[in-house]
């Protein structure tokens, strides 16, 4: 049996059948996906920036990179491929487009969202005085819907379930 295939029985157990009233199969294996690759990278970028960079800055030449951004550039291209093998092989995984489409596709719906989750923080932090944490939640819900969004309709748009 597939990696894929395990991964879909193991998530599809705790689809209740009351859960179909809010939110279909496939919107509740995305959410599963995206929450664990979310685990991942935060679990991931701790033991980077802790472990890797010890907090200190990275230098490159003439370029010195924050330990903070070191540890972004070094989790992202993980939790990118985690996340598009998991959207592909278990959330679309009906998808006609192929494969280098829908990862273009798939890599600028992240793009999207990061500058999204950037440019909200500035405004909500700096420009409205919310509080962090709040605007960061309240950013993350938005991205989050974004994404499925984008990812049902346009990376892996032609899917069935």
């Amino acid at each position: 049996m597939a990696l894929s295939e395990m991964i879909i029985r193991v998530i599809d157990r705790f689809y209740l059948p009351f859960l179909g009233r809010f939110m279909s199969r496939q919107m509740f294996r995305y959410g599963v996906c995206g929450g664990c690759n979310m685990l991942l990278d935060m679990v991931l970028y701790f033991l980077v920036y802790q472990f890797l960079y010890k907090g200190r800055c990275l230098h490159i030449g003439a370029v010195t990179i924050s330990g903070e951004i070191a540890a972004f550039l070094t989790v992202f291209p993980i939790t990118f491929f985690t996340g598009l093998w998991l959207a592909k092989n278990v959330s679309f995984r009906n998808s006609t487009l192929k494969n280098v489409t829908q990862g273009g596709r798939y890599f600028l719906v992240v793009m999207l969202n990061i500058g999204v989750k950037y440019f909200g923080l500035k405004l909500l932090v700096e420009v409205l005085e919310w509080f962090p944490s709040i605007s960061n939640a309240i950013l993350t819900i938005l991205t989050v819907l974004i994404s499925y969004l984008l990812q049902k309709n346009f990376s892996f748009r032609g899917h069935t379930e």
